[in-house]
């Protein structure tokens, strides 16, 4: 017996066994280290550089930051309906960041998890932001939920982003709009690859087909995530703002009943809508911008910083995610005034310019800069074209069951979902 434990003993402080004992306890010490680091350390100092420069917001709670506080404050504002015609709707859609910015002012500081995330609400400082003239300020995304809807343009940087932009500006071009409308109201079929270059997918075959010198070209790959981007960010924008648009034109009938008058006085009761008649509905276009303003698609853009980089006077070191809440300036009384939580298209009768006082960058329902959204033309001439259908056809009106609460779950949706009844004229 005492043989076995000596035998036992030896094997146990052999060179071997000890060298991979330290490797373990240094693994161990590395991960413990790298753990402190990323959920202590280092969130502690980015918070003294912040509010060092004069910035003020909340604490740092180890290790979630804001994340629970703000998930309680959406159960508790999504828990009751708002009544129904009010269009105050920051404070649901948006809880913690209104009360944060109401407490700190409009540039402090939240926490996504152990990184700081400083809500900026100044529209001059969100246009310099977007603008990202030098390049370092970057998407902040989530991996996760990239692959599960789709990656695409919206999800690459740098020379990938360039490469893919070039290649799907055209088909955006306004004269390539005009010769997709009739395919809005129509179904089209592309055999054997001989796509034809006046819509997106052809362009994105003739891309993977053409490897020819000097000419941009996309992989199979490239090709079937762009068609998955533009699927669900295409419908998902469209069928949001149409939605927004038939709930706030049932709750005020008078802009319904002056939206269609003007719709039936370019294309009558029966004539389908063209590209020029479109571009003549001055109404139409007021109502939707306002319900773009209102209700904006995304409620929020966000970027991060990939070195440190100076801003309005405050320099915002790497790694911080600078949070741009878009309804939240939208309904900014500072800049659209004491009815800024009113529905009025007569805003926007003198353009976007007069609207916003000159401040256009208080305007960005579809982003700003080198990455606005590339189909805004296409998805405010396929809304055009889609509203100009259902009043030249319908009177609708909010069913008794509505209930108004809007909420974000990746786009501004009806909690509840929009029942509308519906009459044939």
């Amino acid at each position: 017996m005492d043989d076995v434990v000596a035998a036992a003993a030896a094997a146990s402080a052999s060179p071997w066994s000890l060298m991979l004992q330290g490797l373990l306890a240094m693994l161990v010490v590395w991960g413990a280290y790298r753990a402190t680091e990323a959920w202590w350390l280092l969130p502690r100092r980015l918070d003294r550089l912040l509010r060092a420069q004069g910035l003020s917001g909340t604490a740092y709670r180890f290790p979630a930051g804001d994340l629970q506080e703000n998930a309680r404050l959406n159960d508790e504002a999504w828990s009751r309906p708002m009544k129904s015609g009010c269009h105050d709707v920051t404070p649901r859609v948006m809880p913690h960041f209104v009360n944060t910015v109401k407490e700190h002012g409009n540039i402090c500081i939240t926490w996504f998890g152990s990184i700081p995330r400083v809500i900026i609400t100044e529209a001059d400082l969100v246009r310099d932001i977007l603008s990202n003239k030098v390049g370092h300020f970057e998407k902040f995304t989530n991996k996760r939920l990239g692959k599960l809807l789709c990656l695409g343009l919206i999800s690459y940087e740098g020379e990938k982003w360039a490469k893919h932009r070039r290649i799907l500006n055209p088909a955006f071009h306004v004269e390539k709009l005009k010769r997709m409308l009739p395919a809005f109201s129509a179904c089209c079929a592309i055999e054997n690859g001989e796509a034809s270059g006046n819509d997106l997918l052809g362009l994105l075959l003739q891309s993977n087909m053409d490897s020819g010198k000097g000419r941009l070209r996309m992989s199979t790959e490239d090709v079937i995530e762009e068609c998955k981007l533009f699927y669900f960010a295409g419908m998902e924008t469209t069928s949001v703002l149409l939605t927004w648009t038939l709930v706030v034109l049932s709750m005020h009938p008078e802009w319904q009943d002056r939206a269609r008058a003007e719709v039936l006085s370019v294309f009558g009761w029966d004539e389908k809508p063209d590209f020029n008649g479109l571009s003549r509905l001055k109404m139409v276009t007021m109502i939707l911008y306002e319900v773009l303003r209102l209700y904006p698609p995304a409620a929020s853009l966000n970027r991060r910083t990939s070195k440190d980089m100076e801003i309005g006077g405050i320099t915002y070191p790497a790694g911080v995610i600078l949070e741009l809440p878009i309804i939240i300036i939208h309904h900014n009384t500072d800049v659209w005034g004491k009815d800024a939580h009113e529905f009025k298209p007569e805003r926007f009768a003198d353009g976007i310019s007069k609207a916003t006082k000159d401040d256009q960058s208080a305007y960005f329902p579809f982003g700003w800069g080198p990455r606005i959204c590339i189909g805004q033309n296409f998805s405010l001439l396929e809304a055009k074209m889609a509203l100009s259908m259902i009043l030249q056809r319908f009177e609708f009106h909010l069913s008794p069951s509505y209930t108004h609460a809007p909420y974000t779950i990746i786009t501004l949706h009806p909690q509840h979902g929009a029942p509308i009844i519906v009459k044939k004229i």
